[in-house]
């Protein structure tokens, strides 16, 4: 690796998820290393380009076309016709399960092989109804393993976050975990534009690895018709987790006019 500001803190800065003192502080070391400038201009410019390659609700599409497919063979598996549904698992794509890789990676990848099965086909099979919510999946050696509430989760663990707009336009995720460290994952920057993506699920642009923060990783969503002040979001998320013991339960210090919804994961070492 190059001297200087290393690549998972350029990402870092590039997505803002660093408190307000420690992302000023590491533009500033930047801007003094040579060639600092470039590189950050280099690495945003590959992250554009693997959304542009992966768009995030074809992604989306993808998983929970997947998560169906996985119901379906269950219930054959039950019925005793398992073997009827086994051709048609072995075409299923491996391209939800690197969708993770491709959105965490800095570096430009490969593209993945296409569908045999056009996305559209299954798109009116899953219907996602409720009003808005996190969706929380775990990048494994196999398939990305979706999450229920308080799931327990360590150290290392790579997640993709995804949204369900449930009718509202706007959102911003947030998240608070057990040392009281706060993150902005959506918008991706203080100035970003907090409009929810079309499609009843949307991943996040960039997966997220747990750090070692113990006890708990609680993620917030915040949704409103009208577009929503980040700092503020982010200020009142600072708020709660200031105070250890109401961050694991209670709801964001903001109007009651604001929609919030949450998801919590269980810390173990």
């Amino acid at each position: 690796m190059a001297p200087g500001t290393p690549d998972w803190l350029l990402e870092r800065i590039i997505l803002g998820e660093l408190p307000a003192a420690a992302l000023s502080a590491a533009r500033a070391r930047l801007e003094r290393e040579p060639g600092g400038a470039a590189r950050l201009a280099r690495l945003d410019a590959d992250s554009r380009q693997t959304l542009e390659r992966h768009p995030p609700a074809a992604v989306a599409a993808e998983v929970a076309r997947r998560e169906h497919q996985a119901r379906v063979r269950a219930a054959a598996a039950r019925r005793g016709d398992s073997q009827g549904w086994h051709g048609l698992s072995l075409s299923i794509p491996v391209a939800a399960s690197l969708a993770l890789l491709f959105m965490s990676a800095p570096e430009a990848q490969p593209e993945p092989p296409e569908s045999p099965v056009p996305l559209i086909v299954m798109l009116d099979t899953v219907r996602i109804k409720g009003g808005p919510r996190l969706r929380v999946h775990r990048q494994g050696a196999g398939e990305p393993e979706l999450l229920g509430e308080q799931a327990r989760a360590r150290r290392g663990d790579v997640l993709q976050l995804s949204y369900v707009p449930g009718g509202r336009r706007h959102g911003v995720v947030v998240s608070v975990d057990g040392r009281g460290a706060v993150t902005l994952h959506h918008p991706s920057t203080l100035t970003g534009s907090t409009e929810l993506g079309p499609g009843e699920v949307v991943p996040l642009a960039h997966a997220y690895e747990l750090d070692d923060a113990p006890d708990f990783e609680r993620f917030l969503f915040v949704t409103s018709e009208a577009p929503l002040e980040v700092a503020s979001v982010l200020e009142a998320a600072r708020a709660l987790a200031r105070q250890p013991g109401d961050a694991r339960t209670l709801p964001l210090p903001l109007p009651d006019t604001l929609g919030q919804t949450s998801f919590t994961l269980e810390k173990v070492r």
